[in-house]
């Protein structure tokens, strides 16, 4: 699947340690969207050995903040 973000998002998303994988349509590589909020706010189950700058721990959960993520999840996970 060819997967398209806006030229705004892109420029949001500078701080990718994962060089934007997700944009490559490995999105079973990426952190799964469990649970978002209002579209805007994206609790994940992070992958094995995430390091990203975008996982944010929030109590027993993490939610992810990358700009990136969030659009595609938003366009086409839904």
């Amino acid at each position: 699947m060819k997967i398209e973000v806006s030229e705004e998002t892109l420029l949001k998303t500078n701080y990718c340690k994962n060089n934007k994988l997700c944009l490559h349509g490995e999105l079973h590589l990426c952190c799964k969207v469990v649970n978002c909020v209002d579209g805007k706010i994206h609790f994940v189950k992070p992958i094995t050995n995430c390091y990203c700058n975008c996982l944010i721990n929030f109590g027993s959960s993490c939610f992810c903040c990358c700009p990136t993520r969030k659009e595609i999840f938003n366009k086409y996970e839904k």
